[in-house]
Order: structure tokens, then C-alpha cells, then sequence
């Protein structure tokens, strides 16, 4: 848990170095999931037991938003891998993505990563909203 906590003072503290993205609106690309990125999808006998929880993760990350949306998508990640009994991993993925799930890597599974790198942290406008509801794939 300390190594948690030291995650999450870390992310806040990098995060204040970089100033709020303006409020333009860019073009939001369709959504895609690669499911759980680079971790397993399950286990060796249900392949897929967690699948459905990265899927979730995957839309929140998707359209993105602010620092406290990220935590709460992460905790909700989290929370689904626990509630099928999969207390460890749910602890390891929770990490796994504070730590390589921030806005500033250009990766294809960062926050906000259906709009163009870069995007920071912040609220979606009223046009990006519009934009996500035209997307959603009915989450």
C-alpha cells in the first residue's frame, strides 16, 4: 500500500509541473480497446475472466478528462478485478496503470488517448462531450 500511496504523490506532483490544456476542442478519433494492454486479459483457465473491466478502463481513458476522473477510472479498474476475486491482481494493475497510464507518454494506451497527443489533464469542453456521446459504443 505505501508504494501506492507514493505512486499517487508522484503522479500529483509531475502533474503540477505541466499547465492545464486549453479549452479547444480537437477531433476525437472512434473508440478502440486493446483490452488489458500489455497485461493478461485473465487467467490461464478463464482467458478473458477481466477482460470486461480493461474494456471499461479502456473507455474512460479513451475520452480522457481531469487528474480525479484518471484515479477514479484506475480505483474502478481496481474495484471490478477485486470483485472477481482477484485481489493481488487488481493491486498490480492498479499500479501498472498509475504509473504508465499518464497523459504526457505518447503511448496508445495513456489518458485521453482518443484525442491527438498531446492532451493533458482537464475537463472536457461542451464540444468534446458531444463528441464522446456521437462515439460511445454504448457504454
Amino acid at each position: 500500500m505505501a508504494v501506492f500511496v507514493r505512486i499517487c504523490v508522484a503522479s500529483i506532483f509531475f502533474s503540477a509541473f505541466f499547465s492545464k490544456q486549453a479549452a479547444v476542442a480537437s477531433t476525437l478519433v472512434p473508440f478502440t480497446s486493446d483490452g488489458c494492454s500489455a497485461f493478461p486479459d485473465g487467467t490461464s483457465e478463464q482467458e478473458k475472466l477481466w477482460l470486461e473491466c480493461c474494456t471499461a478502463h479502456d473507455f474512460a481513458y479513451w475520452q480522457g478528462g481531469s487528474y480525479l476522473q484518471r484515479i477514479e477510472a484506475d480505483v474502478a479498474l481496481q474495484q471490478c478485478v477485486s470483485g472477481l476475486g482477484e485481489h493481488s491482481v487488481a493491486l498490480i494493475m492498479l499500479a501498472g496503470v498509475r504509473i504508465g497510464g499518464s497523459p504526457y507518454f505518447p503511448t496508445q494506451f495513456r489518458w485521453g488517448y482518443g484525442w491527438p497527443y498531446p492532451r493533458n489533464y482537464g475537463p472536457l469542453t461542451d464540444d468534446e462531450q458531444k463528441q464522446v456521446l456521437q462515439l460511445s459504443p454504448g457504454f
